[in-house]
């Protein structure tokens, strides 16, 4: 278990931005002309960005990375707004940028984060989302309106508009291609992006959005599932759960390897494991039961909208990463959400009684409205060629991929172009953002600017263990893969892509 919240913190604080990057070949050096070096960067001011501040620092060729201008900034397009920038500019440039987003409830400007991008020529866009705290549960800097604003949906668009002013100056000639990535945080950064500001990028890819208080109220609801009674698990019942689970569903796709690629359609019932007297390691409570049937199932507000979104069968040993699987009533969220929520609302809220009545109220606030990015109308977006890629892991235990599903569905009803220039896809056995016994590793950058150079819409990803041990095709919602029964389970083309059963 412990494993397994590693995993997801560590993505979450990274924005969950380069899961890819070992399937990727980086192209050579000796592919882009050298176009701007440790000279250019020297000369590098703040009018050339429209920042109150900015230098540029030579970092020379290392750990093989390239040799990159690194301008740090900031950006205040209004009083009261100090947004961090860091644009990393690659001595031999692909003539595109990559804006890359945050985790948590901090932006993201770490090299690591840029990494990938680098290697490959782009040049990369970073913001501290409009406040310098990296501590993913820190919501303190939430009493400054303007940084609220800023983290919510002006940074990412002002560390675009001038990054793109700052490469045009600095190579002396403008980008080809803009693409973003981001997952969690960063996923709804992307969807931000698409929605709020069509022009600013050519391709996105949101993973594992958090685009709407539906994640925040989830969380809340499930620790409350969880805190009833005896409903609380240790570690040793989520595997016996897990499991279960995977023992009735795994092998309906043709291999049984630990994974379940439709959980949606795996009706388990724990009651099979309700202990008949006193509680013992081979079988759970009835409150136990209770709260995996109500997690499983999820929770509606009474206007035909989600409370709490349900989580998949075949994941429970890594649920404790987000969810208060003990029985405590609190994850590790809790204490962002105490400080927000009132922030928000005005007055302070109990999360152990937080009610539908509060989520209503919540999500009617001015916070609310420009917080959460769950407009499918990406008319705009579509009409001038912009592609978006969505993906979710099945397993993640924070954002439900339930969510994701819908806001795809609601994109093509909204979009008639949503069905050439949107795909989603689901990952079965990934955790948030990456992390699980799923293969997670994809390589989405290659995917994103192949397509938007002209290339087919993709219809399967293929996706790997970071250690080689497992290969397996992602198809594009709302197709699952099946094992056709004949290869090597490891081969993508012993898989074929089905409609959901």
């Amino acid at each position: 278990m412990r494993f397994f919240t590693t995993v997801a913190l560590a993505a979450l604080a990274a924005g969950c931005t380069a899961n890819d990057s070992e399937q990727a070949t980086a192209p050579s050096a000796a592919s882009y002309p050298a176009l701007a070096g440790a000279d250019r960067c020297e000369a590098v001011t703040p009018a050339m960005l429209g920042a109150t501040s900015a230098s540029g620092k030579w970092v020379a060729e290392a750990n093989g990375l390239p040799g990159f201008c690194e301008v740090t900034a900031t950006l205040s397009p209004v009083t009261g707004s100090n947004i961090g920038v860091v644009y990393r500019l690659p001595a031999s440039w692909n003539g595109k940028v990559l804006g890359l987003g945050g985790g948590g409830w901090a932006g993201n400007v770490t090299l690591q984060a840029a990494s990938e991008g680098l290697r490959k020529g782009y040049a990369t866009f970073q913001t501290d989302g409009g406040h310098a705290d990296t501590t993913v549960w820190n919501t303190s800097w939430a009493t400054n309106p303007e940084a609220l604003k800023d983290f919510s949906w002006r940074a990412v668009h002002e560390m675009t508009v001038a990054g793109k002013k700052l490469v045009a100056e600095h190579y002396a000639r403008p980008h080809r291609r803009a693409y973003f990535q981001g997952c969690s945080t960063g996923g709804r950064m992307a969807l931000m992006e698409a929605q709020r500001f069509p022009d600013d990028y050519d391709a996105i890819s949101a993973g594992a959005p958090v685009y709407t208080l539906q994640v925040q109220s989830s969380a809340i609801f499930r620790n409350q599932a969880f805190a009833r009674g005896n409903g609380g698990f240790s570690p040793a019942d989520l595997q016996l759960a897990q499991s279960a689970a995977l023992k009735a569903c795994d092998g309906r796709d043709g291999v049984e390897d630990g994974l379940i690629n439709d959980p949606r359609q795996c009706g388990w019932d724990p009651a099979e494991l309700q202990c008949s007297g006193a509680k013992t390691a081979s079988c759970l409570a009835p409150a136990q039961v209770t709260a995996l049937r109500t997690v499983y199932q999820g929770a509606g507000d009474g206007q035909g909208d989600w409370a709490m979104h349900p989580l998949s069968r075949g994941g429970e040993a890594g649920w404790s990463a987000f969810v208060g699987t003990n029985g405590t009533g609190a994850d590790m969220s809790y204490s962002a959400l105490e400080t927000l929520f009132p922030i928000a609302l005005g007055r302070t809220v109990d999360l152990s009684a937080f009610s539908i009545a509060d989520l209503r109220a919540l999500r009617s606030t001015e916070f609310a409205k420009m917080y959460e990015a769950k407009d499918p109308d990406l008319r705009p977006f579509f009409a001038r060629g912009g592609k978006l890629l969505l993906w979710h892991g099945e397993s993640d235990p924070g954002p439900s991929p339930v969510g994701t599903n819908d806001y795809a569905r609601a994109v093509l009803a909204s979009a008639p172009a949503a069905a050439q220039n949107m795909r989603h896809f689901l990952y079965p056995g990934v955790g948030h953002c990456a992390g699980g016994p799923g293969a997670d590793q994809v390589a989405v950058l290659d995917t994103l600017d192949a397509w938007s150079e002209g290339g087919d819409a993709p219809e399967v990803l293929i996706g790997r263990k970071a250690d080689g041990s497992l290969t397996r095709p992602h198809c594009a919602f709302p197709k699952v893969a099946r094992f056709t029964g004949n290869g090597n389970p490891n081969d993508p083309a012993s898989w074929r892509c089905v409609a959901s059963s």
